[in-house]
């Protein structure tokens, strides 16, 4: 039975085969107020612990603990996501090959599989060194749109950036043999001292990116970079089917209730659905449905083309001839992943669980997530949400879950800001990140590098960089003693 068929009487409920027929004249008023923040820290509130609802994994807290299927599913439907998650760790190999299902890698690129990126369907982070691979983070290239034929293209939602006239939407700093790659990114830092209320000193560290060897000639002038380490995959699918209307109605892009907070959606083009969408993935929101964010990145990471992105190339562009010229491994079909390729990453992806809370009850927690509320870092990070009780992936409908966020965009400040639009988002915009599952970062990654760059080391300096809508929530922060700032972290370290 799903988490809320316990809660009779309510709108969500929903059992694994159907939703209630009989919905009590108060429901709306009932849900609204199952989903609105607690007031109460006295104790742990009722199904805190099960962040992902019935599809929570409630049984690892390793390394292994963001590569589990969600709960719910069936027993045959366990076998398709194993099935995806042989696709997803495989490695592909440049062409012509004898491993003809497996041909097709770049011939630039990023990784050879997804799990390269996602180790362990976590988190990436950047280079520790100029010989360190930068493999789970990406480097995000566009140029301003300069003449009406471009503007028009951003415009009309068609296209989220202008790319670079050689290098394209992305750098890839590998290539098959023969083929010259992009060129490599190397990161250094420069210290950004930060005294707290209690004298407490913090030194953060500013990124500083430049890409040695072009491998094509030189950059345009006017290319905009931005860097990305790969997201956590747990938890996609619920995200998914939040319903449209539950997160459109927390935006407030002109700050009617003037609490500093201006959420506003990413409205995107879905090559998936053929229509303008909901942005909910990425770190700017720039792609709409799971099927959108596989296939790009099956074609732009590793250089797969798929029935979304059919380039046989990847992302070469035509000033790009010997990466053009390579062998492909495209098949009858025009393609190197078929539907029967990524159809089962598409569901690997959508049911990764997420890991239930730990120590909910625990008093330190418990005073952490009332400091946590009251900074108002809930104003971006919204505790909880509802999936859509008539979502078609049975498993996955009808959940309370509680993943912290609104999926919005909002201005970071100018301290996180990339200055590179991407859709709607502007250059100092970012979606708020899922919180569920950062405690466990550490023991499935092995590092606690955070933000959309990884230049937080930890969770204290995360935090820190927090500006512009956040900024109010940043100060509340550094004002508190050590003690609240430990139980803080408490809390965020049991999500």
């Amino acid at each position: 039975m799903k988490l809320l068929s316990a809660l009779t009487g309510l709108a969500l409920i929903a059992s694994s085969t159907s939703v209630l027929a009989d919905v009590a004249s108060d429901a709306a008023e009932r849900r609204q107020a199952i989903l609105a923040p607690t007031s109460d820290f006295t104790q742990a509130e009722r199904w805190e612990d099960l962040s992902g609802g019935s599809a929570t994994n409630r049984t690892r807290f390793d390394g292994e603990a963001f590569s589990l299927p969600s709960a719910s599913m069936s027993f045959t439907a366990r076998a398709d996501f194993f099935v995806g998650n042989g696709i997803f760790r495989r490695l592909w190999v440049s062409s012509p090959s004898s491993t003809t299902s497996a041909d097709g890698l770049g011939p630039v690129y990023n990784a050879r599989a997804c799990q390269r990126c996602h180790l362990k369907d976590g988190r990436g982070h950047p280079p520790a060194g100029p010989d360190d691979s930068a493999v789970s983070m990406l480097i995000k290239l566009s140029v301003p749109a300069r003449n009406d034929a471009e503007r028009a293209q951003l415009a009309s939602g068609r296209a989220n950036v202008i790319p670079e006239p050689t290098y394209g939407e992305q750098l890839q700093d590998l290539a098959v043999p023969g083929v010259p790659p992009e060129g490599r990114v190397r990161v250094t830092y420069s210290d950004h001292p930060v005294k707290l209320d209690d004298g407490t000193r913090v030194v953060l560290q500013r990124p500083h990116y430049n890409i040695l060897n072009p491998g094509y000639g030189a950059f345009d002038p006017d290319m905009r970079i931005s860097p990305r380490i790969a997201p956590p995959m747990i938890g996609l699918g619920l995200l998914e089917a939040i319903p449209e209307a539950d997160i459109l109605a927390a935006e407030d892009p002109d700050d009617r209730d003037g609490d500093g907070i201006s959420g506003r959606a990413n409205r995107v083009w879905s090559d998936a659905r053929q229509q303008m969408m909901l942005g909910r993935f990425g770190w700017k929101a720039a792609k709409p449905t799971i099927d959108d964010q596989s296939s790009g990145a099956m074609a732009g990471d590793i250089g797969v083309s798929n029935p979304l992105s059919r380039a046989a190339w990847g992302e070469c562009t035509a000033r790009q001839p010997a990466c053009r010229n390579a062998p492909h491994g495209a098949t009858g079909d025009g393609l190197e992943a078929g539907a029967e390729i990524m159809d089962p990453v598409f569901f690997y992806s959508r049911h990764l669980a997420v890991p239930a809370r730990r120590d909910v009850d625990d008093p330190l927690v418990l005073q952490g997530k009332a400091l946590f509320y009251g900074a108002g870092c809930i104003g971006c990070h919204t505790p909880k949400h509802a999936t859509r009780s008539d979502w078609p992936d049975r498993a996955l409908a009808g959940q309370l879950i509680w993943p912290y966020t609104d999926l919005l965009l909002h201005d970071m400040g100018e301290g996180l800001a990339d200055n590179r639009p991407d859709g709607r988002a502007d250059g100092r915009e970012w979606r708020t990140p899922p919180l569920w599952g950062i405690g466990l970062t550490e023991t499935v990654n092995g590092h606690t590098r955070f933000l959309h760059d990884g230049r937080a080391r930890n969770l204290t300096e995360a935090i820190l960089w927090h500006g512009g809508e956040a900024e109010a929530a940043k100060n509340r922060f550094a004002d508190l003693s050590a003690g609240e700032r430990a139980a803080l972290l408490k809390f965020l370290e049991s999500l």
